[in-house]
């Protein structure tokens, strides 16, 4: 199996860690990084072939990981001569991607069965899916339920419960179609014009731990975890 990870952001939110090393490759448990951590994984959920989009220091991240045989996978680097977003750089890999993949952001981890997410996708008649979770996060204000003109209630910073994209997609062969060369062009994008041509989006919710990697404090929360 097949999987793509997007790996050329700036990091801008990780700063200042971001100006001297690629988000993917800072490190969460002793030395290891992020991307290591999803190679990792990725190999033990039967992803031997993998490609990483790159960037942003791409040369540092191709000199760090090498060929991928340490890991026990195969890896093919890619690199952006200008930001593509998250779809656009899939084009620099159309010819090695003739069925369907897996596709994660570099800065997710996550405990979740890939594999079996990805058995599913296939089955699925959607070219996308796209797998969500529920997240609740506290409203920094109250909540004021005011009825007639008259205050009847205080909710005080209620908790709100949404649906989130996780950053991890299995695509088909044929979403190539829907992706136009050489412009920016982001995962929503795809989304938005799949769903305006009334073509299927699946979606494969997950209850599983998983981490966007976006944010200092995140940072901090995932390497207490993995301390643990």
């Amino acid at each position: 199996m097949k999987a793509v990870i997007l790996a050329g952001g700036l990091g801008s939110r990780l700063k200042p860690f971001t100006n001297i090393i690629p988000k993917p490759l800072i490190p969460i448990c002793g030395e290891q990084t992020v991307l290591e951590i999803l190679l990792v994984n990725l190999k033990k959920n039967g992803f031997e072939e993998i490609f990483i989009a790159t960037n942003y220091k791409a040369e540092m991240i191709e000199s760090y990981l090498g060929d991928g045989s340490k890991y026990g996978v195969r890896l093919t680097f890619s690199k952006e001569q200008q930001p593509l977003g998250t779809c656009g750089p899939l084009n620099l890999l159309k010819e090695h991607l003739h069925e369907p993949f897996l596709l994660m952001n570099g800065d997710i981890l996550t405990e979740m069965d890939l594999s079996k997410l990805y058995d599913v996708s296939v089955g699925n008649e959607s070219m996308l899916t796209v797998v969500t979770k529920e997240l609740t996060r506290p409203l920094d204000f109250g909540n004021v339920i005011i009825e007639n003109g008259f205050i009847t209630n205080i909710e005080e910073k209620p908790k709100i419960k949404f649906i989130i994209v996780t950053g991890i997609y299995v695509l088909k062969p044929e979403v190539f179609d829907f992706i136009p060369d050489g412009i920016y062009f982001g995962i929503d994008d795809l989304m938005q014009t799949l769903l305006e041509k009334n073509l299927p989006i699946s979606s494969y919710f997950t209850n599983e731990y998983w981490v966007d990697i976006g944010r200092i404090d995140d940072l901090e929360d995932v390497r207490k975890r993995f301390e643990q």
